[in-house]
């Protein structure tokens, strides 16, 4: 791991000059890591637009955002549902109806820990469907808008991608035979990472003009399992997070830095990189060759337009 491109204190939002212009769509916006990225943005000049499955608490999210910036700010939200193919496909219509550039698509939203297997209306994993496969589809339906502002698409992961199995479990992606929370939930994440990354190298190859970077918030202060984990893991986190969880806004940093630095790198981790990658300065942090795995990414891939219906070739 290493700080050093951005110095001893790593990379900060003060590094961020004016974003006035510049459009930004994030999914799971309202709360968390998601809505502290938003903030950031719009401190900043841009637009953002929040892309949420819940329409009252959108609501309430962009009255806090007016409260602070003003009645003028530049925050909307469009209704998104990441484990809902049709609303993933509806939203992103929506989205390409009320802007004209789109300098990064942030994703952000995930669920995570989910106590016994569910199955979404997909068909899918819950985790699996929400975390990789409605990025998946949301990323293609929105590729060519974003490469037409030369933008960004920035995949927010997580440490648990080299946890669990370490593999995509192909012959049982949704765990019928043994699920657990946790195996599900690091399939899920490592699938987001595998996707990024073969398509940071089919961008290459295509000669493409759209950057894909990975980050990850570490251990931070959020919502994330309020509404999915055990009683029992619930209560753990909420004990163990006020000791070794970082708050919900430097969870954020990683994601900003990602739609917004220059010279980022490919095959690259962002993150904290202290304590285990879980909390500290924000900078490069070290990546598990799983997560570059050409074969499996590959496979992943072909599934991947499988079942989400769609083409995406490069």
């Amino acid at each position: 791991m290493t700080t050093h491109q951005f110095g001893t204190k790593g990379w900060t939002p003060e590094r961020i000059g004016s974003l006035v212009g510049k459009t930004y769509a994030i999914t799971g916006a309202n709360t968390g890591a998601g809505f502290e990225a938003t903030r950031i943005l719009l401190s900043k000049g841009a637009s953002v637009v929040m892309l949420n499955r819940n329409q009252s608490k959108s609501t309430a999210a962009i009255e806090q955002l007016k409260q602070e910036f003003g009645e003028d700010v530049k925050a909307s939200f469009v209704t998104m549902d990441l484990a809902d193919l049709s609303s993933v496909r509806t939203g992103a219509r929506k989205l390409l109806e009320s802007v004209t550039n789109l300098d990064a698509l942030i994703c952000n939203g995930a669920i995570a820990q989910v106590a016994k297997q569910q199955i979404n209306v997909d068909g899918f994993e819950s985790q699996l469907g929400v975390n990789h496969f409605g990025h998946f589809l949301l990323s293609r339906l929105l590729f060519d808008r974003i490469e037409s502002t030369q933008g960004r698409i920035v995949v927010v992961g997580s440490n648990a991608y080299k946890m669990g199995l370490k593999k995509i479990q192909f012959d049982d992606l949704n765990f019928d035979k043994n699920y657990t929370a946790w195996n599900s939930y690091a399939q899920s994440k490592l699938a987001q990472m595998m996707f990024a990354y073969e398509l940071q190298r089919r961008i290459k190859a295509a000669g493409k003009s759209v950057q894909v970077h990975v980050c990850h918030p570490g251990a931070s202060r959020t919502n994330l399992l309020k509404d999915t984990a055990s009683t029992f893991n619930k209560a753990l986190w909420a004990v163990l997070s006020r000791i070794i969880a970082q708050s919900a806004e430097k969870g954020a940093w990683p994601e900003v830095m990602c739609a917004t630095q220059q010279e980022l790198t490919s095959e690259t981790l962002y993150g904290p990189t202290k304590r285990g990658d879980t909390v500290g300065p924000v900078g490069a942090c070290s990546l598990d060759e799983v997560a570059l795995n050409k074969d499996m990414a590959a496979q992943l891939w072909t599934l991947s337009e499988q079942s989400t219906s769609t083409s995406w070739t490069l």
